[in-house]
């Protein structure tokens, strides 16, 4: 039994008790799976800065026709490899704003090729959302007013032109809209196609988990690259029925023919462990049917793992289209694409006298980049509570 209190004796004065002190009570245990998979992505800082990097590629690319200051068909004869233009912060007579110096083309009479030179003592003053040449926004919006523009006869080339007079820089952000999107497509055939064969090869086992793996083998044992380039390279040419999107949208077919192989072992592997987990047990147990135990147990619970796989063969789509494109066997003209676009820098001596034509590289190379950290980052994220 506890103590009873000791009286205070007359004229006593109180002891002082101590406060008491509630202990703050931890809200980690109250958190969805979600909201700690999104804070544990949150405080990795490299995969945020691939996500807001990413988030900014596919600002800039969708933006393209308004971002670049000219039509990405245009063809300057008088701009033949011609470098970037040179820019100023004030103008001749010292106001401060952005101008752009004159250009000045020559033909060298010896070597026959063009000379540019600027002229520094004429700065041309450079409008925002000034009107230039007509382009199609998103696909549906008509429209002439680009983000920044001169008056003609002059124009701004940001990253200089190509072989045929065409502004690299505005070509660069309308090809990542090919680029960027082949991947993102072909990602979510190779994830259907995956995810049904592999979950039928995991769960119902017997023959047709050995007809499904021996195909996955006799796919796997090719060379990626050639067995793309031999797929695209049996589609049919470009005609008047046969137009260059329906050659997109079939390239993108070719690409997910081969991702799909990976993750569908990787499903295989999932499922066979789901099946003689608890939870499923239980649901045969209760008579559920196989398709309800596949959609609404299995895949949910896999579902982590498939976002990341998915995110990580993203940049694999990428490189193998600029791959194709590259080698000719992919997008051809009319659309653009990263690939397509570097098919100029196959010779050495048109880099040296070029550089700026590799921009289209450094848009891959930064792309893949980007998917790849947010990747790692999700692949960190999809287990929240490991150390």
């Amino acid at each position: 039994m506890a103590e009873a209190a000791t009286p205070l004796k007359p004229g006593a004065s109180p002891v002082p008790q101590a406060p008491v002190v509630e202990e703050p009570v931890s809200k980690v245990g109250q958190l969805s799976q979600l909201t700690l998979m999104r804070l544990r992505y949150g405080r990795n800082k490299l995969a945020m800065f691939g996500l807001v990097g990413l988030i900014t590629m596919y600002i800039l690319v969708f933006l393209g026709g308004f971002i670049g200051p000219n039509d990405y068909t245009l063809q300057n004869g008088d701009y033949i490899f011609g470098p970037p233009s040179k820019f100023a912060l004030s103008g001749s007579d010292g106001t401060p704003g952005l101008y752009m110096y004159s250009l000045i083309t020559e033909l060298d009479q010896n070597s026959f090729k063009f000379v540019f030179k600027f002229d520094e003592t004429q700065k041309i003053p450079i409008k925002f959302f000034a009107k230039g040449d007509p382009y199609v926004l998103f696909g549906f919006i008509n429209t002439d007013v680009h983000l920044v523009g001169v008056d003609l006869p002059q124009r701004i080339y940001f990253a200089g032109s190509d072989s045929i007079g065409r502004d690299i820089f505005t070509r660069t952000l309308i090809g990542g809209q090919i680029s960027m999107t082949v991947g993102l497509l072909g990602v979510t055939m190779s994830l259907f196609l995956g995810s049904i064969l592999g979950t039928a090869s995991g769960y119902w086992m017997g023959v047709a988990d050995d007809i499904i793996q021996r195909a996955i083998e006799v796919i796997m044992a090719f060379p990626t690259i050639p067995l793309w380039a031999a797929l695209a390279a049996a589609l049919p040419p470009i005609s008047g029925d046969f137009t260059a999107l329906h050659r997109y949208f079939l390239i993108t077919v070719v690409l997910s023919f081969v991702g799909w192989t990976g993750l569908a072992r990787q499903l295989r592997a999932k499922v066979m462990a789901y099946r003689t987990a608890d939870f499923c047990q239980a649901a045969v147990a209760a008579g559920a049917t196989d398709s309800r135990i596949i959609f609404v147990h299995m895949l949910p619970n896999a579902a982590s793992h498939i976002i990341v796989s998915a995110a990580l063969a993203i940049p694999g789509m990428i490189l193998g289209e600029t791959a194709l494109s590259f080698l000719g066997l992919g997008i051809l003209p009319p659309m653009v694409s990263w690939g397509a676009l570097l098919r100029d820098s196959q010779q050495v001596s048109v880099i040296l006298q070029a550089p700026w034509i590799l921009l289209p590289g450094a848009a891959v190379v930064i792309t893949v980049l980007f998917f790849s950290l947010v990747g790692d980052g999700l692949r960190d994220a999809v287990d929240p509570y490991s150390i």
